[in-house]
């Protein structure tokens, strides 16, 4: 496989960081531009980031020492990179015009932001559940006028618990869903040390993440038509997300209903079947997607969230409902196939379908 040269914007923060953490042995990229804020540029990544590093492994030594390049200088990041991730910490209005300003200097941009997940021909992917989505980058670089150039959004990472949990199940006409998010207090940017006051609390509203989970599986499930995504009508969705005192982790509690209600074997038996065979063939694949436990205490969050690297959904808990066919709870690693190992992922996707070429 040809190796291409990455970029990593908004490479301080936490989504950044691991991106960095993910991509110090990759085998395909090479990192070789580091680009935050103005304030941030101009020194060594390793001293602007040691006293607000917030993985539990050290800063990759090849990176301690590359000196971070300003984000808004489009020129010179682009060319010494053939693609890009984006992690910005900005406004969407800013980010937005950040990540077409790459995409028209013809490099891919693979972001982990929200300010384009609703641009009706930029794909949100998440390559094992909609991977046919990729073929709209055609529409969107007629659109930018580019020839290489374009954005590709990764989901928000609360519906990447859920989501590939349902997907399975859409041949019997998932009709309605009732999600409760239980999601750990990296997916804000923070961990205990800067967020003591989530020690021994919950907070029950996380600004803007009901109506992301309500809305982008819609996205994700729509269907390509003249040049855009259109969003699919069903099923309809209502979430409630909850900050919850874990580091890492997202949870969901999920009822659902079906047009032509499944036994509860047909169901276990779709997950553990669904991804298994290791169709994708990408370096950051899990080995198994979804993996359903049958212990009733399972999954937990410290147990289960770095199944597969953290790249593994967790299954658990299947059982009728009183109100709603059935009920299951479902866990993901948030920075993990959440953000930046979602944003990898989908990288390896587009680099081997041939759109980095």
């Amino acid at each position: 496989m040809k190796k291409y040269n990455a970029g990593i914007i908004g490479a301080t923060g936490m989504v950044g960081q691991r991106f960095v953490l993910l991509l110090a042995e990759h085998p395909w990229f090479n990192v070789t531009v580091l680009a935050a804020s103005p304030r941030s540029a101009g020194k060594k990544y390793g001293e602007v980031v040691k006293d607000r590093w917030l993985m539990s492994a050290p800063v990759p030594e090849k990176y301690a020492n590359m000196v971070i390049a300003d984000a808004h200088d489009v020129e010179t990041v682009a060319g010494n990179t053939d693609f890009i991730f984006c992690a910005v910490d900005m406004d969407k209005g800013e980010t937005k015009k950040l990540e077409e300003a790459y995409a028209k200097a013809e490099r891919p941009v693979m972001s982990n932001n929200s300010a384009h997940r609703h641009t009706p021909d930029v794909p949100m992917l998440i390559p094992e559940v909609n991977p046919e989505h990729a073929e709209i980058v055609k529409a969107q670089r007629v659109r930018l006028g580019t020839k290489r150039g374009f954005v590709a959004v990764k989901s928000n990472c609360s519906i990447q618990s859920y989501v590939p949990a349902l997907h399975p199940l859409m041949k019997f006409g998932v009709n309605e869903v009732v999600v409760c998010t239980y999601q750990a207090i990296s997916g804000a940017g923070k961990n205990f040390g800067t967020w003591p006051e989530m020690a021994d609390n919950v907070i029950p509203f996380i600004g803007g993440e009901e109506e992301k989970s309500e809305k982008e599986p819609l996205k994700i499930w729509g269907k390509i038509r003249d040049g855009i995504i259109v969003d699919a009508e069903k099923p309809v969705i209502t979430a409630q997300c909850i900050r919850v005192p874990v580091t890492d982790g997202h949870m969901a509690a999920v009822f659902v209903k079906f047009d032509g209600k499944p036994s509860k074997e047909e169901i276990i038996n779709l997950w553990n079947r669904y991804g298994s065979d290791g169709d994708l063939r990408l370096p950051s694949a899990p080995e198994k997607f979804l993996t359903y436990f049958g212990e009733d205490s399972f999954p937990q969050t410290k147990l289960h969230r770095d199944l597969y690297g953290g790249m593994g959904v967790s299954i658990g808990r299947l059982r009728e409902d009183a109100l709603y066919d059935y009920k299951f709870v479902c866990l993901s690693h948030n920075t993990l196939r959440g953000a930046a190992g979602g944003a990898v992922l989908m990288a390896e996707l587009f680099a081997d379908k041939g759109y980095f070429d």
